[in-house]
């Protein structure tokens, strides 16, 4: 039991990494970007080249910073232009960029599942109470933990998280104050598209790399959005742990039905509480 306990840890962990990107998105921006998988995808894909040219630990850092100058691009050129659009044009352009992205990567690195090497800092197991425990893992926990601590200090106590939260509340009123909220938009998306780099990254040394793993993490991480609240970070934050913990108990106790309980999740949420456990504050 206390294996799949640890399991449900981890992905929550890295649930946590990937669906901060896509809260602070929508929060700021109010784009539903249905791409957020893919930016994932290709994030693992990058920091699997820039691995195999040097070594995990560069390719932990690089990644995630070429996909932040991805996001500034794709806000100034994207989202900025698609904020004020109908919600089914959002869709549609995202998705859109979902295909372009997969292509891109089918032709760059193929259609075979690649892999990253556990880097050997880390390529050990930890006994605790008895069971072995990966310690990769356990540092992937590790970084969930801090995506969340640092994320929540930035946003309460610096400026630029003031900015952030009063953006997203009412960004007329904010501009009327003094704010870019262009260049904060821009930097915020940076960010977001960084996380969703770093979260695949992080997941390379212990999941397959494949043009397919976007789909398999980006339902769930729109579960964990809608579940947390629409552009609430803390609701995120719980709902990742929560959904980690459905996926993995699950596919022990209920492995017919596993891949349904986070829809079911979803709907008794909406029913119970339709803003999600911490509304749609960020």
């Amino acid at each position: 039991m206390f294996i799949h306990i640890f399991n449900g840890l981890v992905y929550g962990a890295l649930l946590i990494v990937m669906c901060s990107g896509l809260a602070l998105i929508y929060g700021l921006r109010r784009v539903v970007n249905f791409a957020h998988g893919s930016l994932y995808m290709l994030g693992a894909y990058i920091g699997f080249s820039i691995a195999q040219a040097s070594n995990f630990w560069v390719a932990l850092v690089a990644a995630p910073a070429v996909m932040a100058l991805l996001g500034v691009l794709l806000d100034r050129w994207g989202f900025r232009l698609l904020q004020h659009r109908d919600p089914l044009s959002v869709v549609l352009v995202t998705f859109g960029l979902l295909l372009v992205i997969e292509d891109f990567v089918q032709t760059v690195w193929g259609k075979s599942n690649l892999s990253v090497v556990t880097p050997s800092a880390l390529a050990f197991s930890v006994d605790v109470f008895g069971t072995a425990l990966p310690a990769y893992r356990i540092a992937v926990i590790g970084v969930g933990a801090a995506v969340a601590i640092g994320l929540t200090l930035w946003l309460r106590f610096s400026r630029a998280g003031l900015f952030v939260r009063a953006a997203s509340t009412d960004p007329v009123t904010t501009a009327m104050q003094g704010v870019n909220t262009d260049a904060l938009s821009a930097f915020v998306v940076g960010l977001g598209t960084a996380l969703a780099g770093l979260a695949g990254v992080v997941a390379a040394p212990f999941l397959s790399l494949s043009p397919s793993m976007s789909s398999d993490v980006i339902i769930d991480s729109f579960v964990v959005v809608v579940v947390g609240g629409l552009g609430s970070l803390a609701g995120a934050f719980v709902a990742a742990m929560v959904l980690g913990m459905v996926q993995s108990l699950g596919a022990v106790w209920l492995p017919d039905t596993s891949v349904l309980l986070p829809f079911l999740l979803m709907v008794a949420i909406l029913i119970w509480k339709p803003a999600g456990f911490a509304g749609s504050r960020t």
